[in-house]
């Protein structure tokens, strides 16, 4: 069995797999990590490999906690990847923009593909038939979008994530949801549209925590898979494997 671990700005996400199959799916806290490794490596005796992609601040103990139960393996810059990365500053491109790309790469191999992830940030990453990364974009996310409009305004209230009633809103409240939901829709659709017409056969992952909530607002059609990275680090691990 194998383990995968998503490290991100708030929060840790896991999943459990059985050769190819997802058994358990989990959202951890930063701070009951500890106590979640230590019960599921008892419900999962198993396991015996961890794989991780991290952007976040991880517990040093936990991590030590982790090597000592079974083999580890962080996914770094130097990691085998199974595309060629065209980025000119690879050192600064993020290790889980790379593991989707991987796992893109893996999915839909020799195709034109765009990786959305809907998270804190909003990464755009493109990888073409030829198996080569060329880069993509990054926007903020909704929550990141919420927060900005109060941090630097007098009067702008902080609200949480909600469904815009109609395209014109007519309170602040309703202006915030619309300007931010349907703005970062039609930013999203908008660099779709744009690929499409360079790349007619383009496959297109949505997915992040924000995805599903996304999905159903979006004109162009996409796979949408709210664990795609989760996904796609079972894939670089069976991938790392066989070319060792």
């Amino acid at each position: 069995m194998l383990i995968t671990i998503d490290i991100g700005n708030s929060r840790i996400k896991v999943a459990v797999f059985e050769q190819d199959i997802l058994v358990d799916l989990f959202v951890v806290d930063p701070q009951e990590a500890r106590i979640f490794f230590s019960e599921v490596f008892k419900k999962y005796p198993k396991i015996e490999k961890a794989l991780f992609s991290t952007v976040g601040q991880f517990d040093l103990e936990v991590l030590d906690f982790i090597q000592k139960q079974v083999v580890t393996q962080i996914i770094h810059h130097q990691t085998k990847f199974p595309f060629t990365n065209l980025y000119t500053t690879p050192e600064t491109l993020g290790v889980d923009r790379m593991v989707l790309a991987a796992g893109a790469t893996l999915m839909f191999p020799n195709k034109n593909k765009l990786v959305i992830d809907a998270g804190t940030c909003v990464t755009y990453d493109f990888v073409d038939q030829q198996n080569q990364y060329m880069g993509g974009a990054i926007s903020p996310g909704i929550a990141l979008r919420y927060k900005s409009l109060n941090d630097y305004t007098q009067n702008l209230p902080l609200l949480e994530k909600n469904d815009p009633h109609a395209l014109t809103g007519n309170s602040t409240e309703s202006s915030i949801h619309s300007g931010i939901i349907n703005g970062l829709t039609f930013e999203i659709d908008g660099i779709i549209s744009q690929y499409f017409h360079k790349y007619p056969d383009l496959t297109v992952i949505l997915t992040g925590g924000d995805a599903d909530f996304l999905a159903k607002r979006l004109k162009n059609t996409i796979f949408a898979h709210s664990n795609f990275l989760l996904e796609s680090l079972r894939l670089l691990s069976t991938y790392i494997h066989q070319n060792d």
